[in-house]
This record gives C-alpha cells, sequence and structure tokens, in this order.
C-alpha cells in the first residue's frame, strides 16, 4: 500500500521526468507542490476523468502555469485521456503538454495560464459563475449547481496587480468555494524574493475579506488536509491556504533555489533526486499500486452518477430549467434568437434613427436581452457612459448573486480576465466594457480570450478623438488596429443603428472566439439601404453607395462613414464617380470568399482612400501604397470633437481632395 508521499513523488517524478527528457521547462514548482496537490486531488476533487466537461465537476486552475507538469501529471495519474507518451513529449510540437497549459490541448485543462496572475482571475470568474449559476437555476430540495473552484498560485502571480483587482471583488461578492493554495517558497527567476516581494500576504488577504489559513506545512499530509476541510467550511469567504513549500523537493542540491525554478535538474541530479525520495522505478514508470491510488475513474463516475441522479429529479419537478440549464451549458442561443435578431435589424433600418452608437448598443442589449437569460454584463465604473444597462438589468450582490449585471469598478483588466473564466466555466456570455483607450489595461487578457477562442464580448465605447475635450489620454489611436490584428477576434466599428445591431447579433452568435465591439460617444446619421445591402452587413464590408462605374472607392467604418457619403456626394459634384464601402469588421470582410471581396473592392479599380479616426497604417493593405489614408498619425488633442476633426484634418474636404490626388497619380 503506498503513502501519501509514495503518491506525491509519482508527480515529482513524472515532472522532473519530462522537464529532463524536454531540457526545458519548470521542476521547482509541480516538486515543491505535488503533496498539496495529492491532498487535494485524492480526497476532495470532484471530477470525472472520463467526462471532463461534467458540468458540476470542481474547477482546477494552475495560476503559475509555468508549473505545467504538475497538472500534466495529475491529469495523466488520475485517469483523464493524456496518455504517458504525451508527458513523454512535453513541449514538443503538437503534443498535448505544451510548455504553459493551454486550454484545448489536453482533456482537464480548464483554462490557458502562463502570463502570470490571470490564472487567479480566471478563477475568480469562476467562482462567480458558480455562485450565479447556482442562484439562478437551484430550488429546494434541488442543488445541481454546487461545486468548488481550487486555484494554485505562486508568488508571481501574488506580485502581478491583477490579483489584487480579481482577488479584492472575490472577497467583496463572498465568493466562499473558491479556495487558493499560495505556494509560499521564497523563491523567484531572479533568486530570493525577500528583496522584492515583501508584503504581509495573510494580512493583505484578510483586508479583502478572505478567510486566511497562515503557515501550512506544504509537505505535511495531514496539515494541508484539516486545512483544505477548514476552508470548505467557511462558505461565506473565500480562503487562501498559505503553503510553506521547498521549491524542487527532493533534489538535493537544488531544492530551495531558484536553480530549480525555470532548468531540467540535469541527468545527475534527477539520479540523485530519486535516491533522496526513494523513487527507485525508471523514467516515466508508474508502479501499479501507486497508479491504482491515483486512479479516479471510478470515483469520479460514481460522482457524475449520483449528479445526475439528482438532476433527473430536477428535471422531473422543473422540467423547463433543466431545458434551459442544459442548453445554456451547451452554448446553444436559444432557436428563435437570429430569427428575432434579424427582425430587430430590419426594425433598425425602417426607424432610421441616428444616435450615437454607444447609445444604438444599449439599445441592442434592450432588443436581445430578454432572450438571452446567460448574458452577464458589467462594466469598469463606466456604466453610464458605455450604456452597458439595459432595461432588464439586475445587479448581483454579495447576498443575492441571481441578477445578471456585475459592479467590476476600475478594475479592466481583472474584469476581462474574469470574463474569460466566466465563459470557461459555461452557463454565461459575459460581455464587459470601458472606454477603447483603456482596453490597454486589459490587453493580455483580451489577448487571452482570442488565445482560447472564448466567446467573450469586448464592449469599448469613445472610441476616437471624437470623444473630445478629455484629450489625448483617452483619445485611441493605435488600439484598432491592435484589436485588428489580433488573431480569432472580430471588432465591429458599426456606422449607426443598423450596423450596430448587425455587430451585437454577430458577437453573440460567434462561438469560436471573442469580439470587440467599437461605439462612438457622439450622434451618428442613419444610412440609407436596400435589403440586399442590409443583409450584406453582416459580411464585414460591403457597398453602401455605388455608381455605375466608380473612379474611386472610399472605403470607412463608424463615425467616418458619414464622412465619406458626403465626399461621394461632393466629388460626384465635380464629375468623379465614388463608390463607397462600409467595413464595419475588417476581419469577417477578410474571410469572404474572393468573388465577394471583388465584387465590394474591384481589383480594377485601384484609386482607393480610407478614412478612419484612427491611426493610418492599418488601412493601405485595402488601398494599396499608391493609396490615400485620412486619419491619424499622431495623439489627439483636449477640444471639442468639431474642432479636433478639424485640426488633424479628418473631414469631407480632406477625403475630396485625398480621392482626387489618388486620380492624378
Amino acid at each position: 500500500m503506498p503513502t501519501r508521499r509514495d503518491l506525491a513523488n509519482a508527480v515529482r517524478a513524472l515532472s522532473m521526468d519530462a522537464v529532463q527528457a524536454a531540457n526545458s521547462g519548470h521542476p521547482g514548482a509541480p516538486m515543491g507542490m505535488a503533496d498539496i496537490a495529492e491532498v487535494l486531488w485524492n480526497d476532495f476533487m470532484r471530477h470525472n476523468p472520463k467526462n471532463p466537461q461534467w458540468p458540476d465537476r470542481d474547477r482546477f486552475v494552475l495560476s503559475n502555469g509555468h508549473g505545467s507538469m504538475l497538472l500534466y501529471s495529475l491529469l495523466h495519474l488520475s485517469g483523464y485521456a493524456l496518455p504517458i507518451e504525451e508527458l513523454k513529449n512535453f513541449r514538443q510540437l503538437h503534443s498535448k503538454t505544451p510548455g504553459h497549459p493551454e486550454y484545448g490541448y489536453a482533456p482537464g485543462v480548464e483554462t490557458t495560464t502562463g502570463p502570470l496572475g490571470q490564472g487567479i482571475s480566471n478563477a475568480v470568474g469562476m467562482a462567480l459563475a458558480e455562485k450565479t449559476l447556482a442562484a439562478q437555476f437551484n430550488r429546494d430540495g434541488h442543488s445541481i449547481v454546487d461545486h468548488f473552484t481550487y486555484l494554485f498560485l505562486g508568488d508571481g502571480c501574488l506580485m502581478e496587480g491583477i490579483s489584487h483587482e480579481a482577488c479584492s471583488l472575490a472577497g467583496t461578492h463572498q465568493l466562499g468555494k473558491l479556495i487558493g493554495f499560495y505556494d509560499d517558497n521564497g523563491i523567484s527567476i531572479d533568486g530570493e524574493v525577500e528583496g522584492w516581494f515583501t508584503d504581509d500576504t495573510p494580512k493583505r488577504f484578510e483586508a479583502y475579506g478572505w478567510q486566511v489559513i497562515p503557515a501550512v506545512d506544504g509537505h505535511d499530509a495531514e496539515a494541508i488536509k484539516q486545512a483544505v476541510e477548514a476552508a470548505r467550511a467557511d462558505t461565506t469567504r473565500p480562503t487562501l491556504i498559505c503553503c510553506k513549500t521547498v521549491i524542487g523537493f527532493g533534489s538535493p542540491n537544488k531544492a530551495g533555489t531558484s536553480g530549480v525554478h525555470g532548468a531540467a535538474l540535469g541527468a545527475d541530479e534527477v539520479k540523485a533526486a530519486r535516491e533522496q525520495l526513494g523513487w527507485s522505478h525508471p523514467a516515466f514508470e508508474i508502479p501499479e499500486a501507486i497508479g491504482q491510488g491515483w486512479n479516479a475513474t471510478d470515483r469520479g463516475a460514481a460522482c457524475e452518477h449520483s449528479w445526475q441522479q439528482q438532476f433527473d429529479q430536477y428535471q422531473t419537478a422543473h422540467p423547463e430549467l433543466a431545458a434551459e440549464f442544459e442548453r445554456r451549458m451547451s452554448g446553444a442561443l436559444p432557436a428563435d434568437f437570429a430569427e428575432h435578431a434579424q427582425q430587430y435589424i430590419e426594425q433598425c433600418q425602417q426607424n432610421a434613427e441616428s444616435p450615437a452608437t454607444r447609445k444604438a448598443s444599449q439599445n441592442c442589449l434592450d432588443a436581445y436581452g430578454p432572450k438571452l437569460p446567460e448574458l452577464l454584463g458589467g462594466s469598469a465604473d463606466l456604466a453610464g457612459s458605455n450604456n452597458t444597462i439595459w432595461n432588464g438589468s439586475v445587479p448581483i450582490t454579495a447576498g443575492d448573486a441571481a441578477g445578471n449585471y456585475f459592479y467590476y469598478g476600475v478594475r479592466e483588466f481583472g474584469m476581462s480576465a474574469m470574463m474569460n473564466g466566466m465563459t470557461l466555466h459555461g452557463g454565461f456570455i459575459p460581455y464587459g466594457a470601458t472606454f477603447l483607450v483603456f482596453m490597454e489595461y486589459a490587453r493580455n487578457a483580451v489577448r487571452m480570450a482570442a488565445l482560447m477562442r472564448q466567446r467573450v464580448i469586448f464592449v469599448y465605447t469613445h472610441d476616437s478623438i471624437g470623444l473630445g475635450e478629455d484629450g489625448p489620454t483617452h483619445q485611441p489611436i493605435e488600439q484598432l488596429t491592435n484589436l485588428r490584428t489580433t488573431p480569432n477576434m472580430s471588432t465591429w466599428r458599426p456606422c449607426d443603428s443598423v450596423e450596430s445591431a448587425v455587430a451585437w447579433k454577430a458577437a453573440l452568435e460567434k462561438a469560436d472566439g471573442p469580439s470587440s465591439l467599437i461605439f462612438t460617444r457622439q450622434g451618428l446619421p442613419h444610412q440609407a439601404r436596400e435589403s440586399q445591402q442590409v443583409a450584406a452587413i453582416e459580411r464585414g464590408g460591403y457597398v453602401l453607395h455605388d455608381v455605375p462605374q466608380p473612379d474611386v472607392i472610399l472605403i470607412a467604418t463608424g463615425s467616418e462613414v458619414g464622412l465619406a457619403m458626403q465626399a461621394a456626394t461632393q466629388l460626384s459634384e465635380t464629375g468623379i464617380a465614388a463608390r463607397v464601402v462600409s467595413m464595419p469588421c475588417t476581419e469577417v470582410f477578410d474571410a469572404q470568399d474572393v468573388a465577394y471581396k471583388e465584387s465590394v473592392l474591384p481589383s480594377n479599380v485601384t484609386a482607393r482612400v480610407a478614412v478612419e479616426a484612427a491611426h493610418v497604417d492599418f488601412w493601405y493593405k485595402y488601398v494599396g501604397l499608391n493609396g490615400k489614408v485620412v486619419g491619424m498619425r499622431s495623439f489627439g488633442e483636449s477640444a471639442p470633437a468639431e474642432q479636433l476633426y478639424d485640426l488633424f484634418g479628418i473631414t469631407v474636404a480632406a477625403v475630396s481632395e485625398a480621392a482626387k490626388s489618388v486620380l492624378a497619380n
């Protein structure tokens, strides 16, 4: 009968063997946290290795993702479809065991981690999703949503500012089913952290409203078990278990040093560690008894079976709720959503209203929201400016989590990473808003949403120099290019209510990646369209105004579409025939077939002008090097919007002159 230490040593052995085989990786954290992981996964984790998507499973997040071999070892040992060959291929091309945990590669990996601190925020989002979903669906005698989110984190995670944003909210919202294990080993890449990290972490988390269990020996299984039991017993506060560990535990010459953090131990040290740990088995070999001690397939199947019995009873008592729960966890939209949305789009065209597109966005929420109880909105303390609260918005509070609107406070980064966690949890389509320029604060979380192909909707208002008097600190210039060049991201910048309605529909229907919706502060004119033009909006770019034989093509988005339309009229008065192309989403347009793109931007019309109140460089791929781009080449200034457009030459006259210039070449 293997001891707990024997079971933990299996994780240590697999981790140091895989890193050694790759001659690359981080053995220190897996070896240091193995005892903690053994207790958690063998005594407490509710999961089914044969069904990693079981809705009521506990979630496990490895925020210190450089220690990925810890997670891969746990998945392999407990019975997930991650064979030993994949561990032998650690960090190799096309393996399921990349250097950091990547969502979608290996079953059981709940989120992509690596950028330190983001796993923490993902976990907070998951815990909030669990609490909110439980409040929405559980009924007396029926708790179909009832699971924990477990989180491993290190010093580096806590040094990242995003950890404050998310953990503060976790305490405020009393996320009592969130349990974090702090790997307090005193070592980071540069050495002993006491030279740059002297925070009183227990007091910090107590101030957030967390239960803190300090000074737990991270190599004492019984002490760890008692700490987890105490954490689970307090469901009104999240818990941080502070575990004192030795990085690289078992390595006789490198344990407790930065030398074991991010490099293979070396063949001699691996041999010495085996001797010190009493692990006499060859590389990647797990004795049968230890394998049986870890295997969780029977236990996992029993857990899911018990839950399924509960769900069957719930289904009998509340059939409509049960069907809605299954729909939402599957990620499918209501069957009639597309038809409903199309009717609203056509209504917008008929109404011919000319609001700011941020207001048009709010109108979309009023139209689509009643059909979509899975919508979970929020704003980084800018709800009144972002227009993210709609008629059906109900605040989520610590005492009542059944709502659909979350007040994030001034936490753009934390908000965005938490939304990723909510989506990964399942049951929700989150949207969160700030000013476009402050996307920069959240940039890495936005990137992670795209990397993981998650349906997260980022709402960005005040999209250009058009916001006016707040000045260059608040006026985005380069951010649109940043978003548009992000793989898997769809960035929509609509020109009126109709395009706004299409953008929201597209974002909600896109299940394989995030969307950024870019809206104005200022009012924009409604554009007249035929039905086929309305239908073409969803293709990302379309001909808004046409002539029998265009001399020049004007391309525009958002607030500048109106300028382009006026310029086309002005040019026609001088005998120049101008086609106007509205391109609300360049990524979607680029994905269209060649014939359609040629019909919009015919290759025989080389005289082209793009206009957008953003950085000019992005648009040369459409206008060519001989084309002209009317836009921004500098930061903005503080002044009323009309003055700024004149100052920076983003005017009807400038577009007309640019058109004449390209025709003259």
